[in-house]
């Protein structure tokens, strides 16, 4: 039997007016940000179910609900070191991500390396065991039309 485990995340988040655009930790200059709770950080809010489905612990909405204020406007950084910190507990390390971003606009190209680095630090591993990509539904669907954006992501562990 392995020791390995692997997970996968999906979070859809609609984009409004007056909010900053939040994505993998890095403000992204745009007209409009993600409606959340938290920082609605989509792209990290895939990787920390991908994570926690994969040690089988639930999902971010079980570990931080949206009815609890101490997570209000909360940066999703800290709820993914958090998510992190309860892996461990579970006798589990991070062995690598790989997530995808999906919106029409903005492009983000220019931010990806900060935010491979910003999930590694948070997540304690190598920004090279950290992969985001990016890609549009040619104008298909709420994240073609620029109402809202999602991520998937997937997530490799390791019991230790």
């Amino acid at each position: 039997m392995t020791n390995l485990r692997m997970g996968h995340g999906y979070d859809v988040h609609r984009l409004t007016a007056g909010r900053p655009l939040i994505l993998g930790g890095v403000h992204v200059p745009y007209d409009r940000g993600l409606d959340g709770h938290s920082d609605a950080d989509v792209l990290t809010h895939a990787v920390m179910d991908a994570l926690l489905g994969a040690a089988a612990l639930g999902d971010i909405g079980h570990l931080f609900p949206d009815s609890d204020d101490a997570f209000l406007n909360i940066s999703s950084l800290v709820l993914l070191s958090r998510v992190r910190d309860a892996l461990a507990n579970a006798g589990y390390r991070v062995v690598n991500i790989d997530a995808t971003l999906i919106a029409q606009a903005p492009k983000v190209g220019p931010y990806r390396r900060q935010m491979q680095e910003n999930l590694a630090a948070a997540l304690a591993i190598g920004p090279g065991c950290v992969n985001v990509k990016a890609t549009t539904e040619e104008h298909l669907g709420f994240t073609g039309d620029g109402s809202g954006m999602s991520a998937h992501a997937v997530a490799l562990i390791e019991h230790i």
